[in-house]
């Protein structure tokens, strides 16, 4: 438990699934009213920040260490549908690498229910957790000078869909047709994926699917 001025704590923990849980945990105990004075929960890859702290900050840290965190129930939690068309330039690599056809990738990742960790990068950018550990994938040796927004991709132990043009060194399988519906700053939420919301991919041609479900 670190301060990070004068009213937020800063959690870290030892792994993406433990602060998954914990920011999970959090979130609960909130809604339960058993988390008073705790005004925004910004969970990182290894980090949960709580802000807005109007309370004895030492004494919720400690209180902090007490709990007894259970384990991350996937399945629960709002669902957000993302049409992909599957021709990204590095489907082939990506193939060859988890040691399948071309064909295949695009059921592998779709088939996979995603779980968003934590937001960051660009606004809209969600990094996507529940990859099976043999379907992991390192990042370009070399990365892109441009990615184009809507580009579908994996590195590591995350997925992520980039919601504008940017530098990037991800594997890239696919595009969303409409990434526009990642940031809207007109919408209350602005971002599309938030963290603890459920991700499922959904395969579509090139010339459908340009909408999104939530």
């Amino acid at each position: 438990m670190l301060p990070a001025g004068p009213d937020a704590l800063l959690v870290e923990l030892g792994s993406g699934e433990e602060t998954e849980a914990f920011h999970a945990e959090v979130l609960r105990r909130r809604a339960a009213g058993e988390l008073p004075g705790v005004r925004e929960v910004v969970p990182g890859a290894r980090t949960v920040l709580l802000d807005g702290i109007a309370r004895d900050a030492a004494a919720l840290a400690r209180e902090l260490a007490s709990w007894r965190v259970p384990p991350l129930r996937r399945g629960t939690g709002g669902l957000v549908e993302i049409p992909v068309v599957y021709d990204g330039p590095d489907l082939a690599d990506v193939a060859r690498a988890w040691g399948v056809a071309v064909a295949e990738v695009a059921g592998l990742h779709s088939g996979t229910e995603f779980r968003v960790a934590f937001c960051g990068f660009a606004p809209g950018f969600g990094y996507l957790t529940g990859l099976p550990d043999h379907l992991h994938l390192p990042r370009r040796a070399t990365p892109r000078t441009r990615v184009p927004a809507g580009s579908v991709a994996l590195a590591g132990p995350y997925a992520g869909v980039y919601p504008r043009r940017s530098p990037g060194g991800w594997q890239l399988i696919g595009r969303m047709p409409d990434p526009a519906a990642l940031w809207n700053p007109d919408r209350e939420p602005p971002a599309l994926l938030e963290p603890g919301a459920r991700v499922r991919f959904v395969e579509v041609e090139a010339e459908a699917g340009a909408g999104v479900a939530a």
